[in-house]
């Protein structure tokens, strides 16, 4: 894809979402089924994908974590977000590795230390690039697939957030 291209794709979204505000708000929905054992299904809209608990928590390593999962969006959305920024700004990038660690205790999620938080404490977003893009373009490239991110953003921001719990 061009500049151009992706120019002459955004850009009509970009008028009416500046025309009707109210038509950029898009809900998301993910939806899953809870499973055999300790697992939950989720529909991801592509293919159905098995969730589970991480061999750190007592799972066997067949399912996926959703910590991994989350990690896996956070490449997803970076890698996907650093191609538009780079394909606007005209700066070439033939290739690359995005990669994301992340580091959790698991003393916090299966209550053994009550002091110890639930959740990453740390995470690490790097980008390995085939590019020619000189430093002050890489800053830029870097600050900007950071600013519009979606993922990034909202790990970095703390959404809202409700939880619901009903009977069928």
């Amino acid at each position: 894809m061009t500049d151009s291209t992706l120019s002459a794709v955004q850009g009509p979204l970009k008028q009416q979402y500046r025309d009707d505000p109210d038509s950029a708000v898009v809900t998301l929905t993910s939806s899953g089924h809870l499973g055999d054992g300790v697992s939950c299904s989720l529909d991801t809209g592509r293919a159905m994908a098995a969730a589970g608990l991480h061999p750190a928590a007592g799972g066997d390593g067949t399912q996926l974590c959703s910590g991994d999962m989350l990690l896996e969006a956070l490449v997803a959305c970076a890698g996907v977000t650093l191609s538009a920024v780079a394909t606007s700004l005209g700066i070439e990038v033939r290739g690359g590795t995005i990669k994301a660690e992340g580091d959790l205790d698991f003393r916090g999620t299966l209550a053994v230390d009550k002091e110890v938080p639930v959740g990453f404490t740390d995470i690490r977003l790097s980008f390995e690039l085939d590019t020619d893009a000189d430093a002050d373009q890489l800053a830029t490239l870097e600050r900007l697939t950071e600013r519009y991110c979606v993922v990034l953003q909202t790990i970095k921001t703390t959404p809202r957030l409700s939880v619901s719990t009903t009977t069928s």
